[in-house]
């Protein structure tokens, strides 16, 4: 049987995407999303716990990334998690796991303060989905983001 590698997450983006350009012209964004359980302990007093994810979007995605979202926008997404090794300045051995996106939809509404006003933004969900087609070890820089 085969594996099944699969994420889906809705959060809120803590900060606004960032977007390079590679060599070759493709875009590849990042972003840094928040997720938050919300349980109450054994006495019943309310907590919470947000996790952190780093978020890899290619091509298309990464230029609608780059159009409309900011941060505080809630968005869903749909991918798979890829762990990759990499060398830090030190010649240290560094890993970094992040989620490769297959398909986003930006959900309620605008979001944080600044974003795009155009009719794409403004409504209720947008989807978008993209097959991924180069690996993110084919990237000539010197990554992470």
């Amino acid at each position: 049987m085969a594996g099944v590698n699969k994420v889906i997450l809705v959060g809120n983006l803590g900060a606004d995407p960032e977007v390079k350009t590679l060599e070759s012209g493709t875009k590849v964004a990042t972003i840094r999303l928040a997720t938050t359980e919300r349980y109450k302990d054994r006495d019943g007093n309310p907590q919470e716990r947000t996790e952190w994810h780093n978020v890899v979007l290619w091509r298309g995605l990464a230029e609608i990334t780059e159009k409309y979202l900011k941060k505080g926008r809630q968005v869903y997404i749909e991918g798979s998690l890829q762990t990759r090794k990499w060398t830090d300045q030190n010649g240290a051995d560094r890993y970094t796991t992040e989620i490769i996106a297959r398909e986003m939809n930006m959900l309620g509404g605008t979001g944080g303060a600044g974003a795009d006003s155009s009719p794409a933004s403004n409504s209720s969900s947008h989807q978008v989905s993209e097959p991924p087609q180069q690996p993110i070890g084919e990237i000539d820089d010197d990554l992470p983001f």
